[in-house]
């Protein structure tokens, strides 16, 4: 029976003391990806971990999560799983539109799910690739989010960048790293696609299409790696989560260095 008891808590207090001796700043920028499940216990769950990352960049910095709806896609490219074929036009058929408070974002996390419901929350406006923002900059990251080419520099990455960000990956690994994804784009080493996506215009409902590339997050693990051995990857753990916080910028450069190496020679 003891086997099943809970045996260490986290507090918010715990969590903002550790990311301070990570490296995390009043006043940084950090583009956020999490796993509740691997902190262990935290008390208060999912809002504790948003409640400690606002305190931990405070009152001039800003926190940045992507808010990614895979359902809301051209269902032709579905893999986890595929659906056949037959089926394809009912879902373009019948995807509801993308909405910035109501619209499912499976996958994406308890604290994501807990961050977008926040006050004073910003969020940009794409059927699959949107991302939430809170603090400082949050209403700049998130005024510009194109159709087209969802995670270029076109997107609330592009305005993220300018302002030197951090990622921090809580209990989850690289290839959660949505703004390496800028790194895709950049190199020209990936095929461009037909997406789309379900999304409200003045008339209605409407299923569009838009230009993108096949991205590819897998590939982001190697770069990450080489961060490491190069040392610019601050570590440590928090509870039973393994955290990492590295400047954007970094890994973007290392992961546009192996994809051009490996695409173009």
């Amino acid at each position: 029976m003891e086997s099943n008891w809970i045996k260490d808590v986290i507090t918010k207090n715990d969590i903002v003391t550790a990311l301070g001796k990570l490296g995390v700043k009043k006043g940084m920028v950090l583009e956020v990806h999490s796993s509740l499940r691997s902190f262990g216990y935290v008390v208060g769950g999912a809002q504790t971990v948003v409640d400690a990352l606002i305190e931990a960049v405070g009152y001039e910095g800003t926190i940045v999560m992507p808010l990614q709806c895979s359902d809301n896609t051209e269902p032709s490219y579905w893999e986890k799983p595929p659906i056949e074929r037959q089926y394809w036009q009912t879902i373009r058929d019948n995807m509801p539109a993308f909405d910035t408070k109501d619209s499912d974002v499976r996958c994406m996390g308890k604290i994501v799910e807990n961050f977008r419901r926040r006050r004073g929350v910003y969020c940009s406006y794409h059927p699959s690739c949107a991302f939430v923002a809170y603090g400082k900059y949050a209403k700049l990251i998130c005024s510009r989010h194109e159709l087209n080419y969802s995670l270029s520099k076109r997107s609330p990455l592009g305005q993220m960048l300018k302002l030197k960000p951090y990622v921090l990956l809580l209990g989850v690994s690289y290839d959660n790293c949505t703004g390496m994804h800028l790194a895709e784009y950049e190199s020209n080493v990936r095929p461009i696609i037909l997406q789309g996506g379900s999304i409200e215009t003045d008339t209605g409902k409407q299923w569009v299409k838009y230009l993108d590339i096949d991205l590819n997050s897998d590939e982001f693990l190697q770069p990450g790696k080489l961060m490491e051995d190069k040392g610019l990857v601050k570590k440590m753990t928090i509870g039973h989560s393994e955290c990492r916080l590295f400047p954007l910028k970094t890994a973007i450069d290392y992961t546009m260095v192996y994809l051009t190496k490996k695409y173009k020679g």
